[in-house]
C-alpha cells in the first residue's frame, strides 16, 4: 500500500509493517492468514487470495481493508485486481466482485 508493505512466507502466512491504518498491521485478521496464495494492494489496503480460493482483507476500509459486504460472493476467486483505493475479485466461473471506495470501483 502506500504506507505498508505485506509479504506472503514460504508457508503461506503473511507478515505486514509499516502503518497500521495503511496494512501495516494484520493482527486482526491473523488467524485467517494461513495458507495465502498472493497478496494485493490498494493504496491504504491489502487483499489476500487464500488457497481454497476465498479472500481476507485488512487496512484502510475506504481503500479496500473490508470486504464483509461481499465476503460471501468471494469465493473460487482466481485474480485481484486494483485501483486505488477498491479491489476486483475475479471468480472461477467469470464473475466480478468488487469492493472498497465506490468512486474507485
Amino acid at each position: 500500500s502506500g504506507k505498508a508493505f505485506a509479504a506472503v512466507r514460504g508457508d503461506g502466512q503473511v507478515l505486514s509493517w509499516g502503518h497500521c491504518e495503511y496494512g501495516g498491521d494484520c493482527s486482526a485478521v491473523s488467524a485467517e492468514l494461513q495458507n495465502v496464495r498472493s497478496v494485493h494492494s490498494s493504496s491504504g489496503a491489502f487483499a489476500a487470495i487464500m488457497m481454497d480460493g476465498t479472500v481476507q482483507t485488512w487496512g484502510h476500509a475506504l481503500s479496500g481493508g473490508d470486504c464483509r459486504a461481499v465476503q460471501s460472493q468471494l469465493v473460487d476467486v482466481e485474480q485481484i485486481y486494483v485501483s486505488n483505493k477498491a479491489f476486483a475479485a475475479v471468480t472461477r466461473g467469470g464473475d466480478v466482485v468488487t469492493w472498497g471506495h465506490p468512486l474507485y470501483g
